[in-house]
């Protein structure tokens, strides 16, 4: 069997984040594994002409991004319609969907995305603040965090939703004192009643959709993914991409479980633990234990300012932790959504009780609010914190959003720790939480080095003590990431048997400074040694 490289960079700037050899000029690649890193002259001599040779003098190359916490699939069928990131007021709401009225025409839905809290302050979420512009058509608008939406009467009517409904979970039809729904959805219970009722895309356009996301992931450099919604059903889907030469990131795909789900169903699932292909596999469950702090569906340790945050998205928390120690006793890696301070702690011990397989190491999302007396027990007890940073982006520069304003000043002290997280010792893997926030890992690592948006200086960092270095920032996207899901022997690295996944910028995005990250230009994303995006000329 040959050993000659079948694509070798050389002349590049290398960050390998391998101690063993830091920096590099040139990598040797085949059969999708880095075969040799050093200079130029020793990867040269080990290539032949069967070897392609790129020129890697414009290059910075970093091991290949990924990023911990996506909805990659979820993700696509959640941003239909218009952005409503931007809108800001009630009068901005009202226009932007007035204006996708006009695109979509008469007879159809209104669909829109990311929409704020911040409209709805004053007045409580509510419909009828738009439906005159809607001219009777069906309107689903979802939240920006993906754990609230709200429907217009001819929405509800087409779900079949005329007052409240009782729910397996902490979801809610929030209805008037008289009964009536006032459009707003809490949790996925509810959402799900309308979401259920929108026209879905064909399955050729469907697929296509998610295969042109997938480009758009590599050409912000994202070589990996940690999916965070996904069953057995989804196989078929992946398998077909991948034949297709279209699954251009790593996916890992969990098992979302719910709290309505029966255990015999969770024990059909066992047995697809190991299921695989080159580029995606299984062996993750995932679990929600509450919600957002935004809509007051967290689970705190302590009411928030409106009395709100005190119940657990299960309803029954013990039956949460029997799932995990289902899950856990089978092999799987155990993922639980905690925005919370009571839902961190819960999640803790019930991972301390259910324990782990060897190598196994479970997981806990978000963690905005993390009690002082848990903040040790992450790297104690092996439990990785994987955190968006950049969720404080929807924080307003004066706090008086609805989150700040919910947690209250005294707590916030607790919010993000992801600096004492990292310092303590524990496996702090960073992501984006798309489409809660913007899938690009430059505008991601800028936040989290320094706790407010890009090019804002104006912006009050939020506890700019929790900020990361570059290199822990960097490590969040790769080696802290491959921790994550237990391939630190094999990814996350530049280094002779690791997977030859690599992103490549015009600088290195350690030396950048965090308000200039934005705007690197990523010029060359490689997976398996496959360039799958490259910036033109």
């Amino acid at each position: 069997m040959s050993t000659v490289p079948s694509l070798a960079i050389v002349g590049a700037r290398i960050r390998t984040l391998d101690p063993a050899r830091p920096f590099a000029s040139a990598v040797a690649i085949r059969d999708g594994v880095f075969v040799a890193v050093g200079d130029d002259a020793t990867i040269r001599a080990a290539c032949d002409g069967s070897t392609e040779i790129v020129d890697g003098s414009r290059l910075a190359i970093v091991p290949g991004l990924t990023d911990s916490h996506i909805h990659p699939i979820w993700g696509v069928m959640s941003t239909r319609g218009a952005n409503l990131t931007q809108a800001h007021t009630i009068d901005d709401l009202r226009a932007a969907l007035a204006a996708e009225r006009e695109r979509v025409g008469p007879n159809e839905w209104i669909l829109g995305w990311g929409t704020l809290y911040e409209p709805f302050k004053r007045t409580g979420i509510r419909a009828d603040l738009f439906e005159d512009v809607l001219g009777g058509q069906p309107c689903y608008a979802g939240f920006f965090d993906g754990h609230t939406g709200v429907a217009s009467n001819a929405a509800l009517a087409a779900a079949g939703v005329s007052g409240p409904v009782e729910f397996g979970e902490t979801s809610a039809v929030v209805c008037d004192p008289d009964g009536t729904p006032t459009g707003e959805l809490q949790e996925s219970g509810a959402m799900n009643l309308v979401k259920g009722v929108i026209p879905q895309p064909s399955d050729e356009a469907f697929y296509r959709m998610v295969a042109d996301q997938f480009r758009r992931f590599n050409a912000v450099g994202l070589t990996g993914l940690h999916g965070m919604d996904g069953s057995p059903d989804d196989f078929d889907f992946l398998r077909k991409m991948e034949a297709n030469g279209d699954l251009t990131c790593r996916l890992v795909l969990p098992f979302w479980q719910k709290p309505h789900d029966a255990f015999d169903g969770m024990h059909a699932q066992l047995p697809l633990r190991d299921e695989r292909d080159r580029r995606w596999r299984a062996g993750v469950a995932k679990f929600f234990l509450d919600g957002v702090i935004d809509s007051g569906t967290a689970w705190l340790l302590e009411p928030d300012t409106k009395g709100d945050c005190t119940e657990p998205f299960w309803p029954d928390p013990q039956r949460y932790s029997d799932a995990v120690a289902l899950f856990a006793g089978a092999g799987f890696q155990c993922a639980t959504h905690c925005v919370g301070d009571a839902a961190v702690r819960w999640a803790l011990d019930t991972y301390k009780a259910a324990g782990a397989a060897p190598g196994i190491r479970h997981r806990i999302e978000h963690i905005e609010q993390l009690d002082d007396a848990d903040l040790p027990r992450f790297a104690a007890e092996n439990v990785v914190a994987s955190m968006q940073p950049l969720h404080m982006g929807y924080f307003e520069a004066d706090r008086s959003d609805s989150w700040c304003v919910r947690v209250g000043p005294e707590r916030m002290h607790r919010t993000f720790r992801s600096g004492e997280l990292r310092a303590s010792g524990a496996t702090v893997a960073l992501g984006s939480d798309w489409m809660v926030a913007t899938y690009d890992p430059r505008i991601g690592m800028a936040f989290a080095r320094q706790r407010r948006p890009a090019g804002a200086p104006e912006w009050p960092p939020m506890l700019p003590d929790q900020a990361l270095t570059a290199v822990e920032t960097l490590e969040g996207y790769t080696t802290q990431a491959a921790r994550t899901v237990s391939e630190e022997n094999v990814a996350g690295k530049i280094a002779p048997g690791y997977r030859a996944d690599l992103t490549a910028f015009a600088a290195d995005p350690v030396e950048v400074a965090p308000d200039d990250l934005p705007n690197l230009p990523v010029l060359l994303t490689a997976v398996d040694g496959e360039i799958v995006f490259q910036a033109e000329a």
